[in-house]
């Protein structure tokens, strides 16, 4: 029993490490705590749930804002069963421990439905003073830091010495360059939205009006920008099938990225958009939120949440669209699409600036937000770009490629952000490597397991 209870509290301990409380040391000391309580107890299938349970039903609370508890809990629960494999620690040994808990998180990236890696735990690492090995071996190099780290402080405390951290480590003294080109001068908006919830944008051309305002207020102080970027959704009706907002989107003069849902049939598209002539630069979202923007197994689906009949389904994209803008070579990221390793990879190397448009309206003062910004800021150290983060309601920030926040807004307001922001050239090594990153990883620690087990 003590085992059972000492993977419950580590659970809660690793769930500190994400936002809201957000403390990236507390993340290798609750997987040492796991590793502990695997060692101890004989039940290790229960261990692992309970562990798994506990961390995705605290961290994941934020799903169940609007619609009720029952869909957060089967997201927990179906996530932690993930988290089972961890118990072959019973015939590997605990030097084994990394290497399932790394290759479960790489296969929830990817299924069901697309994947959910929200919460991968080199999200919580964004201020670690290792965090730049993410822009050496990608964000799964970053969690593996965090297990080896983990590993060595069980080991030690079995009275073992170990060099284990000091391994990845190493890969700290890889050299590597990106170029400045220049900057490009983004004022971001933040038009809020006139109520939280699934009906944010119940009120027609309301979410459009706040940010087209916001806008104008801020262009009448100082119109001298290279663009604008408003977020996912800031447009609430097709701008094409609305004349009176596309006109008053074509009396803006600098160049605008907006978020727009576009109908196509009895589908629809959420798309990005350089706003400006009569086929402008168009950006469809390619990785769709599942139960949010489509629905999987609908008739299944209904039975358990009364929203479902409300989701119309989306349509997915086919592809990156860059939009240029002066010097600004920019790669449009839409909210969801941050767990995508595939889509950040082609946006980066196809890019000098990264633009998330995202959308919190539906989740109200949760985590959400907060967690999707240290989503963000690790990915500005993996992949090497600066990148600015709009949402309608908060958090929008502008971050540098070590992941630093430069400027960031509150939640619920409507602000905007004024930014000088990099451009930056080169690849990091990750992005040299593509998915060679991952399989070279999992390999160091499967070499590591091994010698340990010897």
């Amino acid at each position: 029993m003590v085992g059972i209870l000492l993977s419950a509290i580590s659970g809660l301990l690793l769930s500190l490490a994400y936002e809201p409380v957000g403390k990236w040391w507390i993340a290798p000391l609750a997987i040492s705590l796991h590793i502990y309580s695997m060692h101890l107890t004989k039940h290790k299938v229960i261990s692992a749930l309970i562990f798994a349970l506990v961390l995705n039903t605290v961290v994941l609370h934020w799903s169940s804002t609007f619609v009720g508890s029952l869909p957060w809990l089967i997201l927990s629960t179906g996530l932690a069963i993930f988290y089972i494999p961890l118990a072959l620690v019973s015939r590997w040994g605990m030097s084994i421990y990394p290497v399932v808990f790394i290759v479960m998180e790489e296969v929830r990236n990817y299924f069901p439905f697309g994947g959910f890696g929200w919460t991968r735990l080199a999200y919580t690492q964004a201020d670690a003073p290792y965090a730049r090995i993410a822009a050496i071996g990608g964000s799964v190099a970053l969690s593996s830091f965090v297990l080896l780290i983990a590993l060595g402080l069980f080991i030690l405390s079995q009275k073992r010495l170990t060099l284990i951290p000091l391994v990845p480590a190493l890969f700290l003294l890889v050299p590597f360059q990106l170029q400045s080109i220049g900057s490009t001068e983004v004022l971001m908006i933040q038009g809020n939205v006139p109520q939280l919830g699934l009906d944010f944008n119940s009120r027609a051309k309301e979410v459009f009006n706040n940010h087209l305002e916001l806008t104008k207020q801020e262009l009448r102080k100082d119109p001298s920008v290279d663009f604008i970027l408003w977020p996912e959704n800031s447009v609430d009706v097709d701008p094409f099938q609305y004349p009176d907002v596309k006109q008053q989107l074509d009396s803006i003069d600098q160049p605008l990225i907006i978020g727009a849902v576009l109908g196509k049939g009895n589908k629809l598209l959420n798309t990005s958009i350089l706003w400006g002539g009569e086929l402008p630069p168009t950006y469809i979202k390619q990785h769709l939120t599942p139960f949010g923007e489509y629905i999987p197994l609908r008739s299944i689906a209904s039975l358990i949440s009364p929203y479902t009949d409300r989701v119309t389904d989306f349509e997915p994209g086919r592809g990156q669209v860059l939009f240029t803008v002066k010097d600004a070579v920019i790669a449009p990221v839409i909210c969801f699409e941050l767990i995508d390793d595939q889509i950040l990879h082609e946006a980066a190397v196809s890019s000098n600036l990264l633009a998330v448009q995202t959308n919190s309206a539906t989740f109200g003062m949760s985590a959400e937000s907060a967690q999707q910004l240290s989503m963000t800021r690790v990915r500005a150290i993996e992949h090497g770009r600066s990148i600015v983060s709009v949402s309608t309601t908060g958090y929008s920030a502008v971050i540098d490629r070590n992941g630093k926040v430069l400027q960031q807004t509150s939640m619920g307001t409507a602000e905007s952000i004024r930014a000088q922001v990099d451009l930056l050239e080169g690849q990091t090594p990750r992005d040299r490597m593509g998915r060679w990153a991952m399989f070279l990883t999992i390999g160091i620690l499967i070499l590591i397991a091994r010698r340990e087990y010897r």
